[in-house]
């Protein structure tokens, strides 16, 4: 069996030296808000190149605090991608603001920014960018469209960790960025986590208070604040996994280079980047018509695989308002898409099979 994701293989890479951080930790005694978070958060922010990162307990949870942090709520309007994963909405939703929904560019799956201008309004307030599948928006239109209108510019970068557009890393392309820890990620922890990266010391002070209880020092709460705090142990977790995430990435991007090389299926619709280091390959996504009838085969042929995602924003039943709308190209990309199995501890052999089995698809 080819797995998706191993990630025992993945995470015993570094068993030694996370038992160590452990060990430490529990020596200690201090398992929330302490060294380890604070050493995760600079290391972070420096990878990104920003001046603040910190911690939280999930990457819907940075997102939702970057909007409430600017006080964006009832009556304003935020520009999200509509093939999303549905965090990206529903942090607008949480704060009361309105998700406006904006169709993807086929060939990169990323938010079309020549379709961003005709949905801004006096009640825009800001454009959401989600670095899908790994690959880094192309920023510069959004970058100018943000100037004109004095929009801000936030980053879902959960999928994007170490992606660069013109020589800046993800979390670094706008006025805040949002990124998820989950196991899978490319930077994953051990459960869940989260973290916020800017270089606006302000809103970096103001996400710090919200996301522990609205709190600035102990029993002082300047905000009505939530609990979302990223715990010691996952903060040394992703602290040492850190030092390896360019290598990971890069491993990535030998596999997917492989197999664009190599896959020659006609019926299979490859992934397209317009920069390699632009995409750091989270998950290496593939077209076909027939998605259900290529997964069956794939497993039956000792292959797993997953669906990033299924069902579009639109479509959702959580959002039954927006059940009678049309966005053809997200419905094209979420009825065709499949994503097959790239992680940096694949074999020579699993990656060759795979190519093969794919390629014997009828």
């Amino acid at each position: 069996m080819i797995k998706f994701l191993d990630l025992e293989k993945i995470n015993n890479r570094f068993r030694v030296e996370i038992d160590t951080r452990i060990k430490t930790i529990l020596d200690k005694g201090w398992y929330l808000q302490g060294d380890e978070n604070k050493k995760f958060a600079q290391n972070f922010a420096d990878y990104c190149g920003v001046k603040h990162a910190w911690g939280v307990a999930n990457g819907l949870d940075a997102l939702t605090l970057i909007i409430r942090a600017y006080g964006f709520g009832a009556g304003d309007e935020i520009i999200v991608p509509s093939n999303t994963y549905i965090a990206s909405i529903l942090a607008i939703s949480q704060n009361g603001a309105t998700p406006v929904l904006v169709e993807p560019d086929i060939n990169t799956y990323n938010i079309n920014p020549d379709l961003i201008e005709e949905k801004i309004t006096p009640r825009t307030k800001a454009i959401m960018v989600v670095h899908l599948y790994g690959q880094a928006v192309q920023m510069e239109k959004i970058w100018q469209l943000a100037q004109k209108y004095k929009l801000k510019v936030i980053e879902d970068a959960a999928q994007g960790h170490g992606a660069e557009y013109r020589g800046r890393r993800t979390g670094n392309l706008s006025d805040a960025a949002g990124f998820s820890f989950y196991p899978g990620k490319n930077l994953g922890c051990l459960g869940d986590g989260g973290a916020v990266t800017t270089n606006d010391e302000e809103l970096y002070n103001k996400i710090k208070a919200l996301a522990n209880y609205g709190s600035d020092v102990k029993y002082h709460n300047l905000y009505k604040g939530v609990n979302s705090r990223l715990d010691e142990i996952q903060a040394a977790v992703l602290d040492v996994k850190l030092k390896y995430l360019d290598a990971d990435n890069q491993k990535r991007r030998q596999i997917s280079e492989y197999y664009r090389q190599n896959i020659k299926n006609p019926l299979i619709t490859l992934p397209q980047t317009y920069d390699e280091k632009a995409h750091v390959w989270h998950v290496f996504a593939v077209r076909t018509p027939e998605r259900e009838r290529f997964q069956k085969y794939l497993t039956d042929n000792g292959v797993q695989t997953l669906i990033h995602y299924p069902t579009p924003p639109h479509k959702q039943p959580a959002y039954t308002e927006w059940n009678t709308r049309s966005y053809p190209i997200s419905e094209k990309i979420h009825s065709e898409i499949i994503s097959l199995p790239i992680s940096p501890v694949m074999t020579d052999t699993e990656i060759q099979q795979l190519v093969d089995i794919v390629n014997a698809y009828k």
